[in-house]
């Protein structure tokens, strides 16, 4: 079982820019597609990027072309670079393994985009 830890979120203005990282344990990663999603306040939980094994990757609508999802298997890490912000961005961002067939999250990073 992978154990996933988020990092990098934080308070920016808008237009502004993020990294997020997702750090992964476990000797399963590389074998394993991962996923970010979002979740902002008062809201459910939405996809946001994926990206496989081999490295393609798909985006949510609201992010593609702003947001860029990719790995590391060689650090077991996934990251996600995210651009030109807006405040809809703002929430707490999980990554996960993908699909999450075990309905598990970890505790996210907080992603707060604001003047």
């Amino acid at each position: 079982q992978v154990q996933l830890v988020e990092s990098g979120g934080g308070l920016v203005q808008p237009g502004g820019s993020l990294r997020l990282s997702c750090a992964a344990s476990g000797s399963s990663f590389s074998r394993n597609a991962m996923g970010w999603y979002r979740q902002a306040p008062g809201k459910q939980r939405e996809w946001v990027a994926t990206i496989t094994r081999s490295g393609n990757t798909n985006y949510a609508d609201s992010v593609k072309g702003r947001f860029t999802i990719s790995r590391d298997n060689g650090k077991n890490t996934v990251f996600l670079q995210m651009n030109s912000l807006n405040p809809e961005d703002t929430g707490v961002y999980y990554c996960t393994v993908f699909p999450n067939l075990t309905g598990s999250w970890g505790q996210g990073t907080q992603v707060t985009v604001s003047s």
